[in-house]
């Protein structure tokens, strides 16, 4: 555990305040009565982490499986009420929650093969896939989970402030776009659960028979499944050569998940303007160039 006692506050949330400090150091106590509780067997301090969980490989009578522990442990709620609802359709098997302690008991994935690993093409055909696949009716519990045109409305009402308080980054005729997009896309009706997180590294190979991939880390919400496409243009684009490219990596995703193209490309270009000013504010510097990169193709393809 001392490797994970130094992990810096750009590899893992919980180093950034005193309560997640002492959830680092009580580490060790929570994994040993996870175990005990679940009667796990650990393969010694091996680890992976994301930014806001941790995750140690295990193993119950024979069977590889996957312990998750988060911070801050309310994110689990919003995972585990997915995961139930999908039913490991698409998804990482779940096993056991304990959601009060941030505990995910999961199926063990090949974490060395994750979606990075494929050719782009082919990539974003899998994913899109799986976008369709995910978007399913909301459980009964959905009144928990994050609505998708509440998120458009607060963009809405919150870009050009965000803009003024930066500097005025952003054109004005692309802003201007944006917030028109995303009123519209506040009323829309659409309620399918999604998988509102979904990036190449957050789909994995699975060694469950007739589920190649499956995605992992579901940040659950409930609205259109277009809301998904963002994150699968931005990961990669530094693959793509120019504006076509891009145009053409969101047609490969429209077309394998069944989506609405015009939808897609009004989620894809908020979202895109929406991370550009929280990038500039939180002091990056490379995403901001890439979110302007992709804003210029898509801008021309929305009518």
């Amino acid at each position: 555990m001392r490797a994970f006692a130094e992990l810096t506050p750009d590899d893992f949330a919980a180093t950034r305040t005193a309560g997640g400090r002492a959830w680092i150091a009580a580490l060790p106590a929570l994994l040993a009565d996870m175990a005990r509780r679940w009667d796990l067997t650990v393969s010694g301090d091996e680890f992976r982490h994301g930014y806001n969980a941790v995750v140690f490989p295990v193993g119950r009578r024979g069977r590889a499986l996957a312990l998750k522990l988060a911070w801050p442990v309310d994110r689990t709620a919003q995972e585990a009420a997915g995961l139930l609802a999908w039913r490991s359709r698409g998804v990482v098997e779940l096993v056991a929650a304990d959601v009060p302690r941030g505990a995910l008991l999961l199926e063990r994935l090949d974490a060395s093969r994750p979606l990075t690993a494929v050719p782009l093409t082919e990539a974003a055909a899998i994913a899109g896939a799986l976008i369709r696949t995910l978007a399913i009716d909301p459980p009964g519990s959905a009144a928990s989970l994050r609505p998708l045109p509440a998120e458009a409305a607060d963009i809405a009402a919150t870009l050009q402030a965000r803009q003024r308080a930066l500097g005025d980054p952003i054109p004005a005729r692309w802003l201007g776009l944006a917030t028109g997009l995303a009123a519209a896309l506040s009323l829309d009706p659409e309620r399918r659960l999604v998988h509102a997180d979904l990036h190449y590294e957050n789909i994995m190979a699975s060694r469950r028979p007739g589920a190649p991939w499956v995605a992992i880390d579901p940040d659950s919400a409930v609205g259109a499944p277009e809301r998904s496409v963002a994150e699968l243009l931005w990961t990669r684009v530094d693959e793509l050569p120019d504006s076509g490219a891009i145009t053409g990596l969101l047609d490969t995703l429209v077309e394998h998940g069944r989506l609405d193209r015009d939808k897609a490309l009004a989620w894809a270009f908020v979202r895109t303007i929406d991370y550009w000013l929280w990038g500039l504010d939180n002091g990056l510097t490379v995403d901001p160039r890439r979110c302007r990169r992709i804003a210029a193709a898509l801008a021309p393809e929305i009518n």
